[in-house]
């Protein structure tokens, strides 16, 4: 009972200390820091050392957020938060394998591609580094020995998009998947194909070329003028999608997962249809949040089950409400 209560008490300081930032006082900017930075407390390291690595980098919208969280709960409890990202698995490994080497006090890790992080994630948890995976690869963070997962059942979130779409009438679907080999990525698709009750097809394009995506996206749909709705992974293939459904003349429907400012303002104009909301910035604030509370306490999350963040969804009906929230960097 003493250790419930000190982990619901801690759990819900940092809640104040989110409630803050929600606000529009966020301690981190958006963007602009440096990728790997630190964010030290009033009590200098006493909280601890971690080190968060992503396969997500700094200038990338959604993972900004995330690197806000894990620096804002750093803050907070006093402890040393270093943010790398890296959407090459092998330097993702090597990163991993560096903060192992630095005896950091735990390590937060996004496993896009869990087999070539395998070994290293192994390596930190036989160094007894605790590791809390987020964002991908849930079904593997157990089976490699992190204390818990914090993210989205991805496929659950594409059965959730499906449905809407489905209610909104699409019934013949592009799902546009921008990461070959992103196992998240799969399974939303594979979620919004059990649910639609339609045709899902996938279009692979390349995040890091926006241009050539808006391109693809075109062709498709004025090669196939069936496809009446669109399904984007990213907000920024979002954006992309949205250009290249005006440009064709097409009329297919448009939603997306995760958000930026660019996707709040195109849902309000009623542009996009919604996005699916995994709530990033939790997925950089609760795993701190986990390793201070191991390292202080010896508290688990989760009980060996995932702790979700997410699905939620931005609609017309709250965009204006979460657009306030996003310029302070925690939306």
């Amino acid at each position: 009972m003493r250790l419930t209560t000190r982990l619901m008490a801690t759990i819900a300081l940092g809640t104040l200390a989110l409630g803050g930032c929600s606000s529009g006082d966020a301690t981190t900017p958006a963007s602009g820091a440096p990728a790997s930075s630190a964010a030290g407390g009033q009590g200098g390291e006493s909280g601890g050392t971690f080190a968060v690595i992503t396969h997500g980098g700094a200038g990338d919208a959604f993972w900004d957020v995330v690197k806000n969280g894990a620096e804002a709960a750093g803050k907070q409890y006093g402890a040393k938060v270093t943010y790398q990202g890296d959407g090459d698995p092998a330097k993702q490994a090597q990163l991993i394998d560096q903060a192992v080497s630095q005896k950091v006090d735990g390590v937060v890790v996004s496993m896009a591609n869990p087999d070539a992080l395998k070994e290293s994630i192994t390596k930190a948890v036989a160094a007894k580094i605790p590791v809390v995976t987020i964002n991908s690869g849930a079904d593997k963070s157990k089976e490699f020995g992190a204390i818990t997962h914090v993210g989205q059942s991805e496929e659950v979130a594409g059965r959730g998009a499906g449905e809407k779409l489905k209610a909104e009438g699409v019934t013949k679907l592009l799902c546009v998947i921008h990461e070959a080999g992103n196992v998240g990525l799969d399974q939303r698709c594979n979620g919004a194909t059990a649910t639609l009750g339609g045709t899902v097809e996938r279009l692979q394009v390349d995040v890091s070329n926006l241009a050539d995506a808006t391109s693809k996206i075109k062709a498709k749909l004025q090669t196939d003028s069936s496809l009446n709705g669109v399904l984007t992974l990213n907000p920024a293939v979002a954006i992309a999608a949205r250009d290249a459904i005006k440009d064709g003349g097409s009329t297919a429907k448009l939603a997306t997962f995760d958000l930026s400012a660019d996707v709040v303002d195109a849902i309000e104009a009623g542009e996009i249809l919604f996005a699916v909301d995994q709530q990033q910035y939790l997925q950089g604030w609760l795993p701190i949040t986990f390793l201070y509370l191991y390292k202080k306490n010896l508290n688990t999350v989760g009980g060996g089950l995932p702790v979700n963040t997410g699905p939620g969804f931005v609609t017309k009906d709250n965009a204006a409400q979460v657009a306030k929230l996003a310029q302070g960097g925690t939306r």
